[in-house]
């Protein structure tokens, strides 16, 4: 059996791929592989790893996990309490397109004393929510689709001590560059203009081989892909759409994604990044999500006489976004740079409103068909820089808040919301315009998050005073470079 059918084989009878001989088995028609690489995300959202031969692979192994120390990773555990173990889940597994000889599946953390897995592993907290909401009975799967915009440039520079700070970011694509001189090789233009980066044909977009190697190696690691194109900005921004899937696994694509993306990035000797706002004055990355619930092979999203073709239990689902997206900020935009594209006239979704095919709102209604399967709501304020096992959790957990309450979204709005005037634009709210506001909104908002267990007050706790002691408070303290073009004169 080739690796790509053995893996097939776990990913169906998962049971059976714990067992002896199954593992035994695998060791012999697996000659090409002689390592196991096992990854894991940490509390703000990167993966970890490390690897084992494969011949540490055993019945043992596979049930009660490998150890590693919790005290070393960001958001898990003190020194004093530092074992845990990585629970391998088979059904992961994928090739590793960057490590010779090696397979990579993804694992969820378990505390050795309680026998328990942990309630800080964002992973856990996905499969929670999962099971939540089968418990609720409202709906017995949660459909995501995101859509990740991320840069690929040439080179980043960045620094910072007590006597400066700098980044210097450039792109052979960059529009700064339309009057470089040239550096040993001529300067032929062809440079998106700001704003103006969506879907230019070559020679203009310079990474349509790269994005289709990226393809070609998410397709190899069992990824379904859509599309792939050149986005808004200048100077490399690109996204690739992948297929929806269930949350959990969803999330575990999304670590998939970014790795490859960034790794493919690097063999070609440039680099990608899912910063949210990483150029001045040009547009930002963002991550639509796109939902749907389903119960016994039917989306509880679509009713044929329903506004833009949406039940009411869209609509309810819609309102939970609405009411709760001050406190969801704190988690599906959980970095100080969030708020540099979260604001208007760079297509970002400020305004907490809905609306069909508008993407000026939150929440936008897709009208790309009328069949019932594709109908979906688009969450449109969460970015890439998320912790996705943590924002897809919170996104549904405020949906289903809504469903179970009824939560009225209001009216649709129907209109470019940006020219809005007087007092119609002022009865418009909008998402925080700083992490420190998101947070603080997170502390008096995050009850629904509780249900079922799926998030626990320690978790919540923990990410607050990350947040604010090592992200909030270090950019806060820094002077700002373009402070020096305002006040040095004082």
């Amino acid at each position: 059996m080739s690796t790509t059918e053995i893996l097939e084989v776990i990913k169906k009878e998962p049971a059976r791929a714990m067992k002896a001989e199954f593992i035994e088995s695998l060791k012999r028609d697996l000659e090409s592989i002689k390592f196991v690489d096992l990854k894991f995300t940490d509390m703000p959202g990167t993966w970890q790893h490390f690897t084992v031969p494969i011949t540490e692979l055993s019945e043992s192994s596979l049930s009660s996990g490998f150890g590693f120390d919790g005290s070393s990773i960001r958001g898990f555990k003190e020194i004093y309490e530092s074992d845990m173990l990585l629970v391998p889940d088979l059904k992961t597994g994928f090739t590793d397109p960057f490590s010779d000889s090696t397979v990579s599946i993804i694992g969820s953390v378990k505390d050795p004393e309680t026998n328990e897995l942990f309630t800080r592993d964002p992973r856990y907290i996905a499969q929670k929510a999962e099971a939540y909401l089968k418990e609720t009975g409202i709906a017995d799967v949660a459909y995501c689709g995101p859509e990740l915009e991320f840069f690929i440039f040439d080179s980043i520079r960045y620094d910072q001590k007590e006597n400066f700070g700098y980044y210097y970011i450039d792109s052979y694509e960059g529009s700064w560059n339309t009057g470089a001189e040239s550096n040993g090789s001529p300067n032929l233009g062809y440079k998106p203009r700001y704003k103006e980066g969506y879907f230019p044909v070559a020679p203009t977009d310079t990474l349509q081989n790269i994005r289709n190697e990226i393809v070609e190696t998410l397709i190899k690691s069992g990824i379904h892909v859509e599309c792939h194109h050149h986005e808004v900005a200048t100077a490399g921004q690109c996204e690739i759409d992948m297929g929806y899937a269930p949350l959990l696994r969803m999330a575990d694509q999304v670590m998939m994604y970014k790795y490859i993306i960034k790794n493919t990035a690097r063999k070609h000797g440039k680099t990608a990044t899912f910063m949210p706002k990483p150029l001045f004055n040009d547009n930002g990355s963002g991550m639509h999500t796109h939902t749907s619930l389903w119960k016994q092979g039917k989306n509880l999203m679509y009713d044929k006489d329903g506004y833009a073709l949406l039940s009411d239990a869209a609509k309810y689902y819609i309102g939970g976004l609405l009411e709760h997206a001050p406190s969801l900020c704190a988690l599906i935009a959980p970095t100080t740079n969030s708020y540099k594209r979260l604001v208007p006239g760079f297509e970002a979704p400020v305004n907490l409103v809905y609306s069909k095919r508008n993407r000026s709102a939150a929440i936008r209604i897709p009208m790309y068909s009328t069949s019932e399967k594709s109908k979906r709501i688009e969450f449109r304020t969460p970015d890439p820089s998320c912790n996705v096992y943590l924002a897809f959790s919170a996104m549904l957990m405020a949906g289903l808040d809504g469903i179970k309450r009824k939560i009225d979204p209001g009216e649709p709005l129907d209109k470019d919301i940006y020219n809005l005037k007087g007092e119609e634009a002022k009865l418009i709210k909008s998402v925080p315009g700083s992490l420190a506001e998101s947070l603080s909104a997170l502390e008096s908002d995050h009850k629904f998050l509780l249900q079922g267990d799926v998030f626990t007050k320690d978790m919540i706790d923990m990410w607050i005073e990350y947040k604010r002691t090592k992200e909030v408070d270090p950019v806060r303290l820094r002077p700002h470079p373009w402070e020096y073009q305002l006040y040095f004169d004082a």
